[in-house]
Order: C-alpha cells, then sequence, then structure tokens
C-alpha cells in the first residue's frame, strides 16, 4: 500500500503505546521523519493482557516482530470462573473463540516491543507532552509542556482514552462512562496453579480474577458503577480508595489482593469509556486508535490501534500533498472494523460481570452448555488469512 514520499515530510505522534510505535514504524518506511512524544517517562510496564488478532497479525509478521510476540504470549487456555470457595461454577475455553495465529500477550510487553521496532525509525521524547496546537495550511505548530516549540507537516493523537490531542483540537465532552471501572496490577511470583487459565470470581456488579502472565501472575478487578465524581486518571491515591470501597466484603482472594493494591506501585485503573465522534480528523491533526474510538477494555483495542496505523500510514503515504484526502480514506475505512466493536462492550461486560446475582447464575449455565455450541462453530470459523 502506498509509495515512498519524495520530498520528506515530518510528522509528530502523540503517544508511545500501540498504535503510536506502529504508526511511526510504518511512516518511517514510507519516508517520513516521524517524531513520537510520550508524556510516561518510559513505556509503561502495566495493564491487562491484551490480543493481537485478525489483520493485527499479518502486520506484526511484516514488521518482523511476531516471533517477539509469541515469546511473550500468556498461554492462557480458558477463564474458569469460581465461587467465594474457589469451586468451579463454570468455564470460558479460550481456544474454542480464538482464531488460529492470534495472540494473548500482556498490554506492557505488546508496547515495548513494538516500541523497539519503532525506535530505530523515529525519534522517541520521553516526560513530555503537547501543551497546544494551532495548524495553518502549511503545517501545525506545537508547543510542548517541556518549554520548546517545534512546526511539523502533520500531527496524529494516539494518545488513548484520556488524548491530549483530542482535546486541543475537538474540545471536551466526547468521553462517555460505560457504567464501568477496571484495574490490574502484577503480582509477581509463579503461578500458583496447575493450570494456564485466568480463575474469576462474580459478585453482582463485581469481579476480581488473577491471571497467569509470562514470569507470575496479575490481578484484574472490575465492577460497575456511575461515573465517581472529580474522578483523576493520574490519582492513583483515589483509584486505591475507590477500590477499596467497591470491593469491601467480597471474598475468595479479594481481601488479599486489596492488601496488594494498597501498596502497589504499578497500578493501573481507570473508567471503561467510550469515545464518539462525528469525524477523527481535522485540517492537518489526525486521532488514531483509542483517541478516535476507544471502546476500552472490551474492544480489541490493541488489534484495532495496529490495524489503523497501517491503514492511516499507507494513506498517507499515498498522497503526501493531500493529508485530508488520505485522512478521510483512512477514516472511512477504518470505522467499518472500529464501529461494530464500540457496540459491542455491554455484551461483553455482561459476561464478565454480570449486574445481578440471577445474571450470575444465567451466564454459568450458559457456560456449561458452552462446548456443545464451541464444537460447532469452530468447523464453521474461516482461518485467518495470512
Amino acid at each position: 500500500m502506498g509509495c515512498v514520499v519524495g520530498e520528506q515530510r515530518t510528522a509528530l505522534i502523540s503517544g508511545a503505546g500501540v498504535g503510536g510505535p506502529t504508526l511511526a514504524y510504518w511512516l518511517a518506511r514510507y519516508g517520513f521523519r516521524v517524531t513520537v512524544v510520550e508524556r510516561a517517562r518510559e513505556p509503561r510496564s502495566s495493564g491487562n493482557p491484551v490480543d493481537v488478532k485478525g489483520p493485527a497479525v499479518g502486520i506484526a509478521r511484516r514488521m518482523g516482530v511476531l516471533p517477539r510476540l509469541r515469546e511473550a504470549a500468556t498461554g492462557n487456555t480458558g477463564v474458569t470462573f469460581v465461587d467465594a470457595n474457589g469451586r468451579r461454577t463454570g468455564r470460558l475455553d479460550m481456544r474454542a473463540v480464538q482464531r488460529p495465529g492470534e495472540i494473548e500477550l500482556p498490554r506492557g510487553d505488546l508496547a515495548a516491543i513494538l516500541f523497539e521496532a519503532g525506535r530505530e525509525q523515529a525519534e522517541f521524547v520521553f516526560d513530555d507532552s503537547i501543551a497546544s496546537l494551532g495548524q495553518d495550511e502549511r503545517g501545525v505548530e506545537v508547543a510542548f509542556e517541556s518549554g520548546t516549540a517545534r512546526r511539523f507537516d502533520l500531527v496524529i493523537g494516539a494518545d488513548g482514552l484520556h488524548s491530549v490531542t483530542r482535546r486541543l483540537t475537538f474540545g471536551t465532552g466526547l468521553v462517555h462512562h460505560m457504567g464501568l471501572y477496571v484495574a490490574t496490577m502484577p503480582l509477581g511470583g509463579g503461578p500458583g496453579q496447575g493450570s494456564r487459565d485466568i480463575l474469576l470470581h462474580n459478585v453482582p456488579g463485581k469481579a476480581v480474577a488473577v491471571c497467569p502472565v509470562p514470569g507470575g501472575e496479575g490481578a484484574f478487578f472490575l465492577y460497575r458503577a456511575p461515573a465517581e465524581p472529580g474522578f483523576d486518571h493520574r490519582d492513583t491515591g483515589l483509584h486505591k480508595r475507590m477500590l477499596a470501597r467497591a470491593f469491601a466484603g467480597v471474598s475468595w482472594r479479594a481481601p488479599e489482593l486489596l492488601e496488594r493494591v494498597g501498596s502497589a506501585a504499578d497500578l493501573y485503573f481507570d473508567s471503561v469509556s467510550r469515545v464518539a465522534l462525528p469525524r477523527w480528523w481535522q485540517g492537518r491533526v489526525a486521532l488514531l486508535g483509542d483517541a478516535a474510538s476507544c471502546a476500552s477494555l472490551f474492544g480489541d483495542g490493541s488489534t484495532l490501534a495496529m490495524a489503523g496505523a497501517y491503514t492511516l500510514a499507507g494513506e498517507l503515504a499515498a498522497s503526501p500533498d493531500d493529508p485530508r484526502a488520505a485522512f478521510q480514506r483512512y477514516e472511512s475505512g477504518h470505522r467499518r472494523l472500529a464501529d461494530p466493536k464500540q457496540r459491542g462492550v455491554r455484551l461483553a461486560a455482561g459476561l464478565l460481570v454480570p449486574a445481578t446475582r440471577h445474571g450470575i447464575l444465567a451466564r454459568n449455565l450458559a457456560l456449561r452448555m458452552w462446548p456443545a455450541v464451541s464444537a460447532i462453530t469452530g468447523h464453521l470459523r474461516p482461518s485467518p488469512s495470512p
């Protein structure tokens, strides 16, 4: 896709998560001079396991990182639902719903592998962020929080749910809380169970899980709650208090894990939210991944970010002198992948965190029927294209 750019164009990418380094890699391959700015001091190591599947598998193969992704795979085989005493109440076989070649791995590992692939192609600037944007017909003036200023031909916001690029370009009020909060943290140590299943315990409106990950285990919390007044996604103290309040009185391993939360240095916590934008670009500024179309936690966000980055890079290479046309084609094509994922969030939430005791029982009953259903649908599911 695309062609090599004749006159070298400059591009600033905000965000060094999944979409940002992928886009940096491909834009540089197409001849752009790329800078990536990231607010964090270093690539983030935490986050829940994510999937690389569908189009992202082929993109990873073309980037030469597929073997490293397979090495970092969690190897998880399913989700075992347990009661307060740890007895199994149902199981979801992940191998029955995954296509051959798909990979689950920790988000931090995926981001680190993509960063390593992109750092040889682009300039990465950590511990800084965009402070203001001012664009004209020929480019974008960018002021950074560090006090420096630079001019670029294009700016791409790949800076996630709380995108500063989106706020500066499109304003506020575009992120909608979906009634859930999620938290993850590493536990370290060796896996404490014989299988590679995730163990998940539910009470109405809440889920707590222990997940095998390479080199140990991770904890996962998910609960239903209205939007917290004054919620700040950077306030770790607030996050710990919210978790302690939400899971007080929950049994199984929740008390032990809450104790670990109190002293955790690497806790990820955020609202499960949906970003709704009528258009993903304005002038010479465009959005990618969760910044444009977040359906966080359940929306295959990493796969969508990689696929969107590849599409966007190709369109910009095909029309280096007309970024607006490139942005329009990118959005038109990529929305066909992203929109259905956003619509599926509530269904996925109903599976992992039923709101009522009756809902938990109904889910567990449905899972007892799952082997027969998956055996049939597994034969009907096509293999992914190479």
